[in-house]
């Protein structure tokens, strides 16, 4: 029960067919559906690149989202997650899609 309580903020970088195919709006409704807050946004590389925060349980099933699902046109080769850290409280009051 411990773990659910626990508050988890996670960096990721989303490779492959991830730009055009609606992956930053799938992203936001996924993770506003699981109740957690962040941002996404493309890169120049044809990456998605964001931050996700909420508790660890709804974490871990966001990140198997960014590795496994994403957008239903999207080609997901890689998923790179860093600065997974512990957070005292949320950082962020919503998820946003960050636009160039």
């Amino acid at each position: 029960m411990a773990a659910a309580r626990r508050l988890l903020s996670v960096d990721y970088e989303v490779f492959g067919t991830v730009q055009g195919v609606f992956f930053r709006k799938y992203t936001k409704k996924t993770a506003v559906g699981h109740g957690l807050v962040g941002w996404v946004k493309n890169t120049p590389n044809k990456t998605v690149v964001g931050v996700i925060q909420g508790p660890e349980d709804k974490i871990q099933i966001m990140k198997n989202w960014l590795k496994t699902k994403g957008s239903p046109k999207s080609v997901i080769k890689n998923c790179v997650f860093k600065n997974e850290r512990t957070i005292d409280k949320l950082e962020f009051k919503e998820f946003g899609v960050i636009r160039h």
